[in-house]
């Protein structure tokens, strides 16, 4: 059975649009009369006048004409004893153009669900009305009412939004595929937090910013991995004022935070659930102790950035800042107090007013490790030991050299032992720039660090890139024995792209300069080099020639040298705008790139002043592994 909602009018209460100037609305009438008329011969069942109201040039989307309609066609359409179907005219609006018209929507509904089409009609040379084209514009399977359409609306509304976006960041060939990413949103700052391996997953937080609060705040945002490339979002459980920290095991060996709240100080929070989506803040927070009356030594502590951990009976906290500071208290809510300074002493070219901020305090080997920020230098770090409640430094070494770009170090420890750490790699494009792409917040590849020789001003971490990313290779290509001349360039058949992972095995006796260049356009213009000087014993990404004029322009370089008889070994990551490259597992740089061209894939080996020799050049394409 068929019911009809036939009350139609012209005007604005239904939505019809209004006839443009010049156009009779009583035209507008003749072509709702004619869609009652087809309306009412499907309710009455009558084969003959529904025939007749479709014109013989008819067709709908299915690919139906009026001459493939049958009897079980036109039953179908007009319904069953068995089922009730409502054909509603109420909304439809009615565009007149000359002798040829549209009508939409017009809503079906039945037990089976929701179809709304769009009729086209053409006035024939009898003066009639006739559908000559019948559109699906929307269905749903099921039936709805005005509430369940207007929640499928706003559903379908989200939806597109989120696709939208999505879309877009899948289509910015600057995006990197591999390195995590922000999943939305301009990110300042991204720092990598409270890093953990906890259940057989390794869990990351990151600092990013929202107004669900009613005002811009930053939060954590929580992310999961088994492999450390593939991560899964969880929800945001940590809001609000949410600044840098770490995460450790308490006393009952539960994962907890310590971390900066904006506006009250250094707080804690415990984990409620092994996912590490449900957190509490303790009642007792902050842990900054307040100053006391007389301790003028405590005014120089301006506190950020902490890092807690639990030894020997009480909790001790490095309290980052302009002065930073060790607290330390024997439960979690109790009484803090601090301790003294960080430092037991001054260590030569690097001075006690350098802020120590996003702080980690770990064991390598047989030495105590600081990896920090200042914000000032960047990434950095202290080999020492960790004794009498104060650090006892022996060497600094830097991990960014020209700017901060590498910034924010975090780490954990794995179930293998493996010390991993990530730093956020800042964006030097200017802001409108990344408004316009939508997004802005990278970070590095997972790097496994450990603690090898003393190599002076070069440091004593050995760098390697998490051996998880060998899963993401393919298409691999093996080149062997390749002569470069003095002052010349060999063009790396069968190697280009800009998500790579490279390894080049390189040697010269005279050179003054070897290198590969990478992100190559056909005829130079432009390309990112990475070249190694023996003489000045140095490792440099040269982005001066890497993208547009308004892109970064600058040469990384760090301290590296090679031994008697040492072949250089490079291994690079291009994933979009990211360069890696790690040398001989005890030097690493990053550089952010911008290419303005989509032919600039080229990989390229070159010398200055010498010849140099490749012994072997191995290439994989690296999939992605972030979802978009």
């Amino acid at each position: 059975m068929l019911k009809g909602l036939l009350e139609t009018s012209i005007g604005p209460k239904y939505g019809f649009k209004r006839a443009p100037v010049g156009v009779d609305v009583s035209i507008e009438r003749e072509v709702l009369a004619a869609m009652q008329a087809h309306v009412a011969a499907r309710m009455s069942n009558d084969t003959d006048a529904v025939l007749k109201s479709y014109s013989d040039e008819w067709a709908d989307s299915k690919g139906y004409t009026k001459q493939t309609l049958n009897d079980w066609h036109l039953a179908s359409v007009i319904g069953s004893a068995k089922l009730e179907i409502t054909i509603d005219l109420r909304t439809v609006e009615v565009v007149v153009d000359g002798s040829k018209a549209i009508i939409s929507p017009i809503l079906t509904d039945s037990a089976k669900g929701r179809i709304s089409h769009k009729h086209h009609l053409k006035r024939e040379s009898d003066g009639v009305w006739r559908l000559t084209y019948t559109e699906t514009v929307d269905w749903e399977l099921r039936s709805m009412d005005e509430d369940m359409q207007a929640l499928k609306d706003a559903i379908d509304s989200t939806a597109m939004l989120v696709r939208e976006h999505r879309e877009q960041l899948l289509n910015d060939r600057w995006r990197p595929g591999y390195h995590f990413v922000v999943p939305e949103g301009v990110a300042a700052p991204f720092d990598p937090n409270g890093a953990i391996y906890w259940k057989g997953r390794y869990h990351l937080f990151y600092i990013f910013q929202d107004k669900r609060s009613g005002k811009k705040a930053d939060h954590w945002g929580h992310i999961s991995s088994t492999d450390l490339f593939h991560w899964r979002h969880h929800p945001t459980g940590l809001l609000d004022g949410m600044y840098s920290g770490n995460c450790f095991l308490n006393e009952h060996g539960v994962p907890t935070i310590c971390y900066h709240q904006v506006g009250l100080g250094n707080a804690l929070a415990v984990a409620l659930d092994d996912d590490l989506d449900e957190w509490e803040k303790l009642a007792t927070n902050p842990i900054t102790p307040p100053p006391k009356a007389g301790a003028q030594d405590q005014e120089k502590y301006r506190s950020w950035d902490p890092f807690a951990w639990y030894e020997n009976g009480f909790y001790y906290a490095i309290f980052g800042g302009e002065h930073p500071a060790i607290a330390k208290s024997p439960a979690m809510g109790g009484d803090w107090r601090y301790v003294g300074d960080l430092f037991a002493h001054e260590i030569d070219g690097v001075s006690l007013n350098e802020d120590v901020s996003c702080a980690e305090l770990f064991r390598l080997g047989d030495k105590d490790i600081l990896l920090c920020i200042s914000h000032r230098m960047g990434c950095r770090y202290y080999v020492g030991e960790w004794k009498d409640e104060q650090f006892y430094p022996d060497i600094h070494a830097q991990m960014s050299w020209r700017d901060n770009i590498f910034f924010a170090p975090e780490s954990l420890e794995d179930d293998q032992g493996r010390r991993i750490m990530w730093a956020w790699l800042l964006d030097l494009r200017d802001l409108g720039t990344r408004f316009d792409t939508g997004w802005s917040g990278v970070m590095s590849l997972p790097r496994v660090i450990s603690l090898g020789d003393d190599r002076g001003e070069e440091g004593r971490l050995r760098i390697e890139v998490a051996e998880e990313i060998e899963r993401l290779r393919y298409r691999p290509h093996h080149l062997e024995s390749i002569e470069v001349d003095a002052n010349a360039e060999v063009v790396v058949a069968g190697v280009s792209g800009d998500s790579l992972e490279l390894i080049v095995d390189m040697e010269s006796a005279n050179a003054t300069e070897f290198g590969i260049k990478v992100c190559v356009s056909p005829d130079g213009e432009e390309q990112t080099v990475i070249s190694f000087d023996p003489l000045e014993r140095t490792l440099s990404i040269d982005t001066r020639l890497s993208g547009p004029a308004d892109s970064p322009k600058d040469i990384e370089t760090a301290p590296f040298s090679l031994e008697k008889n040492e072949p250089l070994r490079l291994r690079v990551f291009i994933d979009k705008s990211v360069v890696e490259v790690f040398a001989n597992d005890r030097q690493a740089l990053v550089r952010r790139i911008y290419p303005a061209r989509t032919d600039s894939l080229g990989v390229r080996v070159f010398a200055v002043g010498g010849g140099a020799a490749v012994r072997a050049l191995q290439s994989w394409h690296i999939s992605p592994s972030n979802p978009y």
